[in-house]
């Protein structure tokens, strides 16, 4: 006699709200005050939403982690310092990223109304999340979002040996009208590490020129592949130490010189950022712009598209569609991703959410 394989628990749909509040109150419990943790929940979910599930709730967990070992600050005492009235340094204190960036990102959006644009450097923060958030939010207000993250070094450089530089992102958003705000989020490596994760998961061979072993060999082997690298090569590695010189060295707090340095707290993980907010009514009528923006994405979808395509999408566009899907029908979760939120919930006394089954 045969026994009949028990099939795999497959993904859960969780409506948005519930998978927010729950989250935030898993947050809570880890430390966060409420305020914080309802916060960083906002920014997971808002990925989720997005079907960026690499930095959506799968992120909780990771958080819940960060925060019992110290590594990230459940109280942190955040400053912001400034010299002049479109600029600002906000020191984290080591606080979640979701929680220092959000408030960067209202506080460039503040000055930028005065001042027509203006920036903000966030100083010593923890794992920033999706950075498309925090320019989204200053896009929802009608002004132009654009940020840049440095990290840890995990990504090859052209011509080095080893992990060199950060798979720092790019994030870029502009309002409109008629259209959803064009939302370019992206990384300066080829691949993410998450994907080699999974690939290694899966036994799937990754791309060609995607991902490299510890001496900085590229592979397609995911069991040998240790880091991603760049995209496009130097242009990649470029934007990657353009930006720990936009973000970490103009804030006062360098990770790149320490990390390949003989100080033993250079390889203690941190993150930098800075963004910057453009108000588009200094530089004329901001109806007109977001009038101009619209026909500027309706031109784009209206050209022909190539042979094979499904269509012609601009950056967020494609997500924004998820989102509002996912808004509908509940945000899907892993299982992987579910049982650990439940035991967690578990640990802290906390009742789940009621999910049903992905179809």
């Amino acid at each position: 006699m045969t026994d009949t394989p028990t099939p795999k628990p497959g993904k859960v749909l969780v409506p948005a709200e519930d998978l927010r509040t729950f989250a935030a109150a898993l947050l809570e419990k880890g430390g966060l005050g409420p305020e914080h943790a309802r916060t960083t929940a906002d920014v997971f979910v808002w990925a989720a939403q997005r079907g960026v599930d690499s930095h959506g709730t799968a992120r909780v967990p990771a958080y819940l982690e960060l925060l019992a070992k110290g590594v990230a600050n459940a109280d942190p005492d955040i400053t912001v310092e400034s010299s002049a009235p479109g600029t600002a340094v906000l020191d984290a204190d080591r606080a979640p990223g979701p929680v220092a960036l959000s408030a960067a990102a209202d506080e460039a959006v503040r000055r930028a109304r005065s001042t027509g644009i203006a920036s903000v450097g966030v100083r010593r923060t923890v794992h920033t999340g999706a950075i498309g958030y925090y320019v989204s939010r200053i896009a929802e207000q009608g002004l132009v979002g654009i940020g840049f993250v440095a990290g840890m070094p995990n990504m090859g450089y052209t011509g080095v040996k080893g992990p060199a530089v950060a798979t720092s992102p790019l994030a870029i958003a502009v309002p409109a009208n008629e259209h959803a705000p064009l939302v370019l989020d992206m990384a300066t490596a080829t691949i993410a590490l998450g994907k080699i994760r999974q690939a290694k998961a899966s036994g799937t061979p990754l791309p060609e020129g995607a991902a490299a072993t510890e001496d900085g060999t590229p592979t397609t082997d995911p069991d040998k592949a240790v880091m991603p690298l760049p995209l496009g090569g130097a242009k990649g590695s470029g934007m990657s130490i353009a930006f720990e010189l936009l973000t970490s060295v103009l804030v006062g707090a360098p990770i790149f010189a320490a990390f390949h340095s003989d100080d033993p707290q250079g390889r203690k993980h941190r993150q930098n950022a800075l963004l910057i907010a453009i108000d588009p009514a200094a530089f004329g009528d901001p109806e007109a712009f977001t009038a101009a923006v619209d026909a500027t994405l309706s031109t784009l979808k209206a050209l022909p598209p190539a042979d094979g395509a499904e269509g012609v999408f601009y950056p967020g566009e494609r997500s924004a569609k998820v989102a509002e899907g996912r808004g509908a029908k509940g945000v899907p979760v892993a299982p992987k991703v579910w049982r650990e939120l439940t035991e967690a919930a578990g640990r802290f006394g906390i009742t789940p959410p009621e999910p049903t089954p992905a179809a």
